[in-house]
């Protein structure tokens, strides 16, 4: 448990940023959902765009400190794919 000041006002932080960051990640999670859904309906044009509108909110993810670089990287790539492959 806290004790001193700094560390009461350090929890607090945590609690605030804890939940933004959670905020976040849903959003980023149902951007992701959306090219999924496209991909497994077969629409090409949909997963397309879905996966458009999903890179910038990914990336953003990463300049806030949610995901790792790498993690969003990989995730685009990914889909990318998935997205090409389809007929």
């Amino acid at each position: 448990m806290a004790n001193s000041p700094q560390s009461k006002k350090r929890a607090r932080q945590n609690e605030r940023r804890f939940e933004v960051n959670k905020a976040r990640r849903s959003r980023i999670r149902t951007y992701l959902r959306k090219v999924e859904e496209a991909i497994a309906s077969g629409d090409k044009d949909a997963a397309a765009a879905a996966l458009k509108a999903a890179q910038p909110e990914l990336m953003r993810g990463v300049t806030k400190g949610v995901y790792h670089k790498n993690t969003a990287s990989r995730k685009m790539s990914r889909l990318a794919h998935r997205v090409k492959t389809l007929a």
